[in-house]
C-alpha cells in the first residue's frame, strides 16, 4: 500500500491475469477505461468508493488491491513508521494496514475525518465477510433506510452485501479496525 505506482501496477496485474482488457474491467467495475488507464500509469488516484468499485469487480479486498501483488516474506514485527498506509484525495480517509500480506485476515486501522463520507458499492462485500470495531469518535454506518451509530468499543459483523456509507457527522475525527476475511468459495 505504497502509493498509486504500486496500485496500478496490481490493477494492470490484475486485469492481466484474467485476460481482461481495459473495456472488461471497465464493464465490470462502472468505472471508466480512461480513469482507469490512468490509474495504471500512476497519473491518478482513486478515491476510496472507485477503490471500492475496482476491488469488487476484481474480487479482492481493498487491503489486496492496495498491496503489490508479490514480495518477501515481511517480519513479524513491523514498526509503526513501517506500516503502510493510504490517503483518500477527496475525504482524507485513511487506511493505514496493520496485518501484513500472508497473514489469514485483512486488518485495517481506518481514520475517518469530521464530515467525511465515503460510499462502499454493495458488489464489494460478495466476496468477504467484515468487522467494525470503533476506537474512537463516532461513526455512522449506513445501510439503505437503516443508520447504525457506533461508539469507541462498540463493534459491528456486517451482513449481506449492499450498498454502504461510512459517515462521521461528528465534530472530530473517527478511528477504527476493520476486519476483513474471504469467504468460503462454494
Amino acid at each position: 500500500m505504497e502509493g498509486p505506482n504500486v496500485l496500478g501496477r496490481r490493477v494492470k496485474t490484475e486485469r492481466a491475469r484474467r485476460g481482461w482488457t481495459l473495456a472488461r474491467l471497465a464493464d465490470a467495475s462502472g468505472v471508466s477505461r480512461a480513469m482507469i488507464s490512468k490509474i495504471e500509469r500512476g497519473q491518478s488516484s482513486p478515491t476510496a468508493a472507485l477503490l471500492g468499485k475496482l476491488s469488487a469487480a476484481l474480487e479482492l479486498s481493498m487491503t489486496e488491491l492496495l498491496s503489490p501483488a508479490e514480495g518477501a516474506v515481511p517480519d513479524r514485527v513491523r514498526r509503526a513508521a513501517d506500516t503502510p498506509d493510504w490517503t483518500d484525495p477527496d475525504t482524507g480517509y485513511l487506511r493505514r494496514q496493520i496485518s501484513t500480506p500472508g497473514f489469514p485476515a485483512d486488518v485495517t486501522e481506518i481514520v475517518l475525518p469530521a464530515g467525511a463520507r465515503v460510499p462502499m458499492p454493495a458488489a464489494s462485500y460478495a466476496f468477504i465477510a467484515e468487522l467494525i470495531w470503533m476506537l474512537d469518535g463516532r461513526l455512522t454506518l449506513v445501510e439503505g433506510p437503516t443508520r447504525h451509530v457506533l461508539t469507541p468499543g462498540d463493534t459491528f459483523e456486517l451482513g449481506k452485501p449492499q450498498a454502504r456509507e461510512f459517515v462521521n457527522d461528528g465534530p472530530e475525527e473517527c478511528r477504527y479496525v476493520v476486519v476483513v476475511t474471504r469467504k468460503p468459495t462454494p
